[in-house]
């Protein structure tokens, strides 16, 4: 006798129909009057000494509000079912929590600790984060036969469209971001061949190997754990494709671009280069909007930036490297980070470490320029506000 087909898991990625029924909860949870009436104030608010002036685009972009409101969905379709998260669903310690107030439990990656992908049953329900899941996890959940519900972001899946294509044509992907991060890790689960650069330094290692500067040896001391199994740099590096983490600083992006289009043009020469090099710009729009609003408001003038976010979130980190090159910027978490008028707790720009730095409110008229990344509610924006302005 045949053995039976195998469950397959149902895979939901469009809203549940419930907006209305979340509506207050989200309200609740999220949002701030006051954030509110300051942009419709000019992105101005005065407060005794302390001018605030508000970038023009922070918080919550189109592919975070979604992801959450599918969350909060999926709660008010099945309240009597288990749901899990594979991961954090966005890098914001206050929303991942309000998840778990819900009765959302995250997977564990572990037997013997809480609930594995092993031990779900097709009454289960899973969401897939906001930064999508490598295709094996993706693949050992629908073996499960649970209800899957996708809040991938549209602008990661485009990626992983870009980079499926480049694998087609018989092209290695090269993709700049975080090598552990959860978005770098699916779009290389769907790459291919590919290798994963954080910066212009380790753009610099496949630009040598590519015109025979650098050795395969110490290619793969540098980068062995950033590569595709089997990996061959001689022959794997000799048509590329750019791609990136859709959070990454966009002018790095591009320049490591156009680092690795000049290596094959002096390799290949211009003619061969342009069968061998392909390029298209995967920056997140919401990433750029908050990153082009930053600059706007260095440049304007202000004595200081506040950046609120969470420590683990790519696009936060970028926004205070893009402040620090005009004032002084400190990248805090929530309002609890505000310790007093002379300390602030915050994290060091794209490292681990978090410091606490006095002096950082100077004396007299201060000007502060505040902004968020994309995965910060408005609702902690203001608490921020709101404690800066008690201290000072």
């Amino acid at each position: 006798m045949a053995s039976p087909e195998p469950l397959k898991a149902e895979i939901i990625r469009k809203s549940f129909g419930l907006k209305k029924e979340i509506d207050p909860q989200l309200r609740q949870a999220y949002s701030s009057p006051l954030i509110e009436r300051i942009k419709s104030e000019g992105f101005i608010h005065r407060s005794g000494r302390l001018t605030f002036r508000l970038a023009e685009e922070f918080g919550f972009c189109y592919g975070v509000d979604r992801a959450i409101d599918y969350a909060y969905e999926t709660r008010a379709k099945f309240p009597d079912r288990r749901i899990f998260l594979t991961n954090e669903i966005i890098h914001n310690p206050r929303v991942n929590a309000k998840l778990q107030e819900l009765g959302i439990e995250f997977l564990s990656r572990r037997q013997g600790q809480g609930v594995t992908a092993e031990d779900l049953c097709p009454e289960d329900v899973v969401l897939i984060p906001a930064f999508g899941n490598p295709t094996a996890e993706l693949e050992k959940l629908q073996r499960r036969g649970c209800v899957l519900v996708d809040t991938t972001c549209g602008s990661v899946m485009s990626v992983w469209k870009r980079v499926e294509s480049y694998n087609r044509d018989g092209f290695t992907s090269i993709i700049h971001g975080q090598f552990d991060h959860e978005e770098t890790l699916a779009t290389s689960s769907r790459a291919g061949r590919y290798v994963i650069v954080r910066d212009h330094a380790q753009a610099e290692i496949v630009c040598g190997c590519i015109e025979g500067r650098v050795s395969h040896e110490a290619f793969m001391a540098s980068l062995r754990h950033a590569v595709s199994a089997g990996f061959d740099p001689e022959k794997d590096l000799g048509r590329i494709g750019c791609a990136n983490q859709t959070t990454m600083l966009s002018s790095e992006s591009l320049g490591i671009a156009n680092q690795l289009r000049e290596a094959m043009v002096r390799r290949h020469g211009e003619s061969g280069a342009l069968e061998r090099f392909k390029h298209f710009d995967t920056i997140c729009s919401a990433t750029q909007d908050r990153q082009d609003a930053v600059l706007k408001l260095v440049r304007a003038g202000v004595d200081l930036m506040i950046v609120v976010g969470g420590y683990n979130s790519s696009n936060t980190g970028h926004l205070v490297e893009i402040s620090l090159e005009h004032c002084p910027a400190y990248h805090v978490q929530d309002a609890e980070c505000i310790l007093s008028r002379e300390v602030i707790r915050h994290k060091k720009v794209m490292a681990q470490d978090i410091l606490e730095t006095l002096g950082w409110l100077p004396s007299g008229e201060v000007r502060i320029g505040l902004t968020a990344g994309a995965s910060t509610p408005n609702r902690v924006i203001e608490e921020v506000l709101i404690r800066i302005a008690q201290v000072a």
